[in-house]
């Protein structure tokens, strides 16, 4: 087993085209959330089978300083669900 130490980010997936794309987002400045969807977003091209621009999401985010803010987006869309239901998050 191998231990790796990164002082300015790390990006872990399991295919390295998409730890490549979210180091790319975190080099160019953006946050550790924006790096999490372009890695899935890889990966929804390189392994289809395994993600996909649809399905459910479970997401833990902690910002710098805050609360945990947990996004449950298991089952079926709201009908209430808009763009600024999500604003602020």
């Amino acid at each position: 087993m191998q231990s790796h130490v990164a002082a300015h980010g790390m990006a872990v997936a399991p295919h390295h085209l998409a730890s490549q794309s979210a180091l790319a987002v975190l080099r160019e400045g953006g946050s550790a959330i924006e790096a999490m969807v372009a890695a899935a977003a890889t990966i929804a091209v390189v392994y289809p089978h395994m993600n996909g621009l649809g399905g459910d999401g479970f997401w833990l985010i902690v910002p710098p300083e805050g609360d945990p803010i947990a996004i449950d987006a298991s089952g079926a869309a709201g009908s209430l669900a808009t763009p600024q239901a999500y604003a602020g998050l």
